[in-house]
């Protein structure tokens, strides 16, 4: 499956599938829980038309103060509401003391922040009654590393049971910004536990230096990883997000389709390697 995330600026075109047809959409929970009027009755079609996925903006594993159970219990009967099949979020923090930030920071690569991080996603998952798969995020600069991004991302998964979201554009952000190999990267880690695939654009702003934007095309060495990557995973779904600058409904659909072309031509060849 194909997906796109589901934004205001486009959401008639969706329901209509004149121009874009998605096999599902993904929107974050946060900013549709509490709607009402005719913004509920537009979720309402969309929902009854695709299969839905939620990408959480809000849940700050990474924070120190306890989890926001108020907000769990409003996301679980969303969850449940909504037949959302996965619930993902980020390997990261974006709130402290009760300042909310609108960007999501990275966690040390330590060991008593891995501990710390797992126990909360065993809260959540305890909870919610469902896996929490989570986002390897983008970042600009480390915080007291004391061990690898990989092995630090392995711990958190084998500590905590959660599954794992690969967001290849992410991976090629860091490695260019952080200049390692992207692929050495991607093959240390846990890759039997990615159920869930991101890919979107990013903005190059300096020779040394690019942002993770969601808001241009995907370029042609972000899909090349994507289709060297995938070739050792299991077929799960993969999202193309696009959050501002939207194009017209062709060129997204057009993105979709280069995606489902190299989905095909990856997974069928293990399908029939298998058999």
């Amino acid at each position: 499956m194909v997906g796109v995330g589901f934004r205001r600026d486009f959401a008639a075109e969706i329901i209509s599938g004149t121009h874009i047809t998605p096999d599902f959409i993904e929107f974050a929970p946060e900013n549709w829980m509490h709607i009402g009027g005719n913004w509920k009755k537009i979720l309402h079609q969309v929902v009854e038309k695709y299969p839905v996925l939620c990408h959480g903006l809000s849940l700050s594993v990474g924070s120190p103060e306890d989890l926001d159970r108020d907000f769990l219990r409003h996301v679980k009967q969303f969850l449940e509401d909504y037949r959302v099949q996965i619930y993902s979020e980020h390997l990261s923090y974006s709130k402290c003391d009760n300042a909310h930030m609108y960007d999501l920071l990275p966690i040390p690569f330590r060991m008593d922040a891995v501990r710390h991080i797992a126990a909360r996603i065993r809260q959540v998952q305890d909870f919610l009654q469902r896996p929490l798969v989570m986002e390897i995020v983008s970042y600009y600069t480390p915080v007291a590393a004391e061990m690898s991004e990989a092995d630090f991302i392995g711990e958190v998964v084998r500590q905590s049971g959660c599954q794992l979201l690969l967001d290849v554009n992410n991976i090629y952000v860091n490695a260019f910004n952080h200049q390692y190999n992207a692929r050495e990267f991607i093959r240390q880690l846990p890759l039997d536990k990615v159920a869930y695939i991101h890919m979107a654009g990013h903005t190059q702003v300096s020779p040394d230096l690019i942002i993770d934007t969601h808001g241009e095309p995907v370029i042609d060495p972000v899909y090349d990883l994507f289709e060297w990557t995938i070739q050792y995973l299991k077929p799960v779904p993969v999202l193309l997000e696009r959050d501002f600058n939207i194009p017209e409904m062709q060129e997204l659909q057009q993105e979709l389709n280069r995606l489902k072309t190299i989905c095909q031509k990856q997974w069928t060849s293990q399908n029939e390697l298998v058999a």
